[in-house]
């Protein structure tokens, strides 16, 4: 009785709601019907209802696939660090940029590294595919000039993955220092006149007024990362990786689109998916569970 006299109040704000809800409910769990494919011998004619049942048999497939455990390596390999990267490097920007008294500059620097954020891995891809060539890229003439070999970034396995975090790193982290920033604005000044007073330098300062200030927001991002943890970011892959870089850069994302869109296998793709939303959806809820007892985050 409470929910209906609660609906009857805001009949309106309901309504409001109704297309997003809508939406919501024909784009994100309708289509989660077609999870039924992994447990099939899926066939287009046949469609789902009439498909063969083979129950487990798509999942001892998949996990007896010899490219499966690699691809799994570089998945967690890959998401890990870039985790890392954009947890550590937007603090380290913060804190530098906070440190800069002209807001012109700071203003700007904040815009230039903003910039990236918004151009889709299409276009970053062509770009450091120019800027990384072996032969006419402007990295590998620096190289040169050193009197050093070139080095093929995209093509040698060597460098392919270290390639994908650094590039993941220096999109993001202009955005991910905008929290930190917005963070540091939230500090109280008397703090750190309190620590000059007692001869602190800006050194002591940021040891123990900013970071100790900052750290609820650090373990909270932190904590809510953990749910991409099998998520390697399959627009930069796609985009940057070829066949020669596969057994350093293949990811379940781009195992599932090969398998699936490409090889037309349809039910052992679904397999895959449905193994990687499982595995994520224990780590988001125990980020979120985390981020609860850690930092007093809470969705509701």
């Amino acid at each position: 009785m409470r929910y209906l006299r609660s609906f009857k109040e805001h009949t309106i704000l309901h309504l409001m709601l109704l297309p997003a809800l809508i939406l919501v409910l024909v784009y994100c769990y309708y289509p989660m019907a077609g999870i039924v494919i992994a447990f099939e011998k899926f066939s287009g004619f046949k469609g789902m209802l009439h498909s063969p049942w083979v129950g487990f048999d798509n999942f001892t497939y998949v996990f007896k696939m010899p490219e499966f455990l690699p691809v799994l390596r570089n998945t967690v390999w890959i998401a890990v660090m870039k985790m890392i990267g954009n947890l550590i490097v937007p603090i380290l920007i913060a804190l530098l940029l906070n440190e800069v008294v002209h807001t012109f500059i700071k203003k700007g620097v904040q815009t230039l590294i903003y910039l990236p954020h918004f151009l889709s891995w299409v276009i970053l891809a062509g770009i450091l595919k120019d800027i990384l060539s072996p032969s006419s890229g402007v990295v590998n003439q620096v190289i040169a000039f050193f009197g050093f070999n070139p080095v093929f970034f995209l093509g040698d396995n060597q460098w392919f993955r270290f390639v994908l975090v650094a590039t993941d790193i220096w999109k993001e982290f202009g955005f991910n220092t905008i929290v930190y920033l917005a963070a540091l604005t939230a500090i109280n000044p008397s703090l750190y006149e309190a620590a000059l007073m007692d001869g602190a330098s800006r050194w002591k300062q940021t040891l123990n007024v900013t970071l100790p200030g900052i750290l609820p927001i650090i373990i909270l991002l932190g904590t809510l990362s953990l749910g991409n943890v099998l998520n390697a970011g399959f627009d930069q892959i796609f985009n940057l990786y070829t066949p020669a870089t596969y057994s350093s850069g293949d990811v379940l994302d781009t195992l599932i689109y090969r398998i699936g869109i490409v090889d037309a296998q349809y039910s052992v793709s679904t397999a895959i998916g449905l193994f990687k939303s499982l595995i994520s959806l224990f780590f988001i809820s125990s980020s979120y569970y985390l981020a609860y007892r850690l930092a007093n985050y809470r969705i509701f």
